[in-house]
């Protein structure tokens, strides 16, 4: 069983252009699903995936929500599965498919957190108060180019110098399934990343001259997604915002404060890198929230 969930993953790879990220964490929703049924009695002998039925599909499901998970987390493990059927049934390994009348869990649609206009610049203004040092300058560099492209966290950490186009006012990136786009930057977060390329990155390097990685850690290696969260929660935390900021809260804030100055849905679509609009729709909620929330506060009889 589990060499099928390896083809899985393989057909996720090199079919689907999966990312790195979304293929461990299909392995590691289908490996908890894999032992489940292992461990829960209901088979006899050895696991065959056309053996597995719909009461074990739904015993499944009831064990994650008995262990407390999120209903969001409960959805995306029970649509690795069915992904994983419709993939053997396609293959031939299974001739009928336990998920087709299995329903997702609902999940209540949650808006995405963002950050004022001043709490941004607050943020942003925090590296340079260091900014003589090597790691200020690539801090200020590092939020600067969050906020000015709304890139995704992984997006960010995997930038190299090849993506730079400073004279041009530009950045690439290459996001989810592969697909390049290609991003404007503004004259404060350029500035910013000057800055960082001429007096703070060989302070990095050390002896790995070739490193080509535009943010990099102490060691001269690629900064890691994760080093790159807690960098922006150390300075969250400065500002006591820790409870307010995510590893996308800049990219959340980005999109609503593009709409709320008059961006069209469509230009921050592909900002983003959506593949589907309906996603970029969610910061359009978020958008009319906060002039609820002005209104509230500047009319005289709210």
């Amino acid at each position: 069983m589990q060499a099928n969930i390896q083809e899985f993953l393989d057909y996720l790879s090199a079919e689907k252009g999966s990312s790195v990220n979304t293929i461990a964490a299909y392995q590691n929703d289908l490996t908890q699903f894999h032992d489940f049924l292992s461990q829960s009695g209901d088979t006899d002998g050895e696991l065959i995936w056309g053996a597995v039925t719909r009461d074990q599909l739904i015993n499944y499901i009831l064990s994650l929500k008995e262990r407390e998970y999120a209903s969001a987390t409960v959805a995306r493990k029970v649509a690795a599965v069915k992904s994983f059927c419709h993939f053997l049934l396609r293959s031939g390994i299974i001739e009928d498919d336990p998920t087709e009348d299995l329903d997702s869990p609902r999940v209540k649609k949650r808006l995405p957190r963002t950050l004022t206009f001043e709490e941004v610049e607050a943020l942003l203004r925090l590296p340079a108060q260091s900014s003589a040092t090597a790691k200020g300058l690539r801090d200020t560099a590092l939020l600067e180019v969050l906020y000015a492209t709304g890139m995704r966290v992984s997006e960010v950490a995997s930038l190299t110098l090849d993506d730079l186009d400073l004279e041009g006012r530009k950045i690439r990136c290459v996001g989810k399934g592969d697909k390049e786009r290609v991003m404007p930057l503004y004259d404060e977060a350029i500035k910013a990343v000057r800055a960082y390329l001429e007096r703070g990155r060989d302070a990095f390097l050390g002896d790995e001259r070739g490193e080509r990685t535009l943010f990099l850690n102490p060691r001269g290696e690629r900064l890691t997604r994760q080093g790159l969260w807690l960098i922006i929660k150390n300075y969250a935390r400065e500002l006591g915002l820790e409870d307010k900021v995510t590893p996308h809260t800049l990219r959340h804030s980005f999109a609503t404060h593009m709409l709320d100055g008059g961006a069209g849905l469509r230009e921050v679509q592909q900002l983003l890198g959506h593949a589907n609009i309906s996603t970029t729709q969610v910061y359009t909620h978020v958008s009319r929230e906060h002039l609820r929330e002005v209104y509230d506060e500047a009319h005289p009889r709210a």
